[in-house]
């Protein structure tokens, strides 16, 4: 690390040359005797730290301190005096100013050394806070990209299919994923995950869900070869991190739905001549802690044209839920209101926005609509 950048302006010629003595040894030093001067050297020079004598000609130590400032908004400063009158007006408007310190002359050596010191290492500080903050700035939006490149087109038909997906994280990077793809005979698969936590880490996690709902093609997609090569997946991580998901396998000429719903919120059936139907879980949230100690049972309902799908996350049903925590009766409502497919999924997201308001959004927010043409 180069030695840090020091300016001396002093009026006085000895005091100026005892700074310069005592600094020059471990830092790169510039010293003037004019304040005016000192504006033009530090245009080249671009000092981290000022040392500057309050009382002197042309510019006191206030005004070229608010100049250089002006300028070099990093620069530290420390103010001097060799005044004795009003010290502690100075000491106080030193204070409230932004110099970095104040000291009385004449001083001793070792004093202005530690200033110095303690000056120049709260600089370094600082420049490794900034770099830290711009990496993981950085790190932050690549791994935002990387999420969002996760997600299929928010519209598809898949095998006779129609889906509409919605996700809306409450932070950069969130803890949801939905996902769909054309399986064999014909059928669709989909998925519908959450993740524990946000930011990078789910950002991992959400990669780890999607890599291996998409390895299971090879097993046709069946729900439960998706939930176990998650639960393979994650064997290898703490027991706090966890994942809630439905998978689901659409047979369209076969007239069958195939799902497992490990942990998640309940996913409504509807159509032209049923109410909501809201289907329960078939087993329990996929974590390590469990890894080898359970199953998850896969269940099967007829489904024929017009019928429809809604699989949501609990940050969705979390804002619409009722005094009971029971957010069913919202659901149904909604959807009796809307028509089908893309326009349920946006009506949902309206009334949950509404029902936010000015609050900030709790969790993620992540909704599938898929309809049978």
């Amino acid at each position: 690390m180069s030695p840090a950048r020091i300016l001396i302006v002093d009026d006085e010629p000895g005091m100026l040359r005892a700074v310069e003595r005592v600094l020059s040894p471990d830092y790169h030093v510039v010293a003037t005797p004019s304040s005016r001067a000192a504006l033009s050297l530090a245009a080249e020079f671009v000092p981290d730290l000022a040392i500057m004598d309050i009382r002197m000609p042309d510019l006191d130590g206030f005004e070229l301190m608010a100049q250089l400032k002006a300028r070099l908004p990093e620069l530290d400063v420390i103010l001097m005096t060799g005044s004795v009158d009003d010290l502690d007006d100075k000491l106080i408007r030193a204070i409230r100013s932004p110099a970095f310190f104040f000291i009385q002359k004449p001083f001793d050596r070792e004093v202005l050394k530690t200033l110095v010191e303690r000056c120049v290492e709260l600089r370094w500080r600082r420049e490794e806070h900034r770099r830290h903050l711009e990496r993981l700035e950085t790190e932050i939006a690549e791994a935002t990209a990387f999420q969002r490149s996760l997600l299929p087109p928010p519209e598809a038909i898949v095998n006779g299919v129609a889906i509409a997906c919605r996700y809306t994280p409450c932070l950069d990077i969130g803890g949801d994923l939905y996902d769909y793809a054309a399986a064999p005979s014909e059928t669709t698969a989909l998925l519908v995950a959450d993740v524990s936590g946000h930011g990078v880490s789910a950002a991992m996690l959400t990669g780890i869900v999607k890599s291996a709902f998409h390895s299971s093609h090879v097993d046709g997609f069946e729900p439960s070869a998706v939930v176990e090569r998650v639960a393979s997946s994650l064997a290898a991580f703490s027991p706090e991190r966890f994942v809630t998901l439905i998978a689901a396998l659409v047979a369209r000429s076969a007239g069958t739905l195939r799902y497992v719903n490990a942990g998640h919120p309940r996913m409504a059936l509807w159509g032209r001549t049923r109410e909501p139907r809201w289907m329960d879980t078939t087993g329990p949230l996929v974590s390590p802690a469990l890894f080898g100690a359970c199953t998850w049972d896969v269940a099967a309902v007829p489904i024929e044209p017009g019928d429809q799908l809604l699989i949501y996350t609990d940050g969705v049903s979390d804002v619409i839920a009722d005094a009971d925590g029971r957010a069913e009766a919202r659901f149904a409502s909604t959807i009796a209101a809307s028509n089908d497919g893309a326009s349920v999924v946006d009506a949902i997201l309206a009334a949950v926005q509404s029902d936010l308001g000015d609050l900030p959004q709790p969790d993620d927010l992540t909704l599938l609509s898929a309809r049978v043409l």
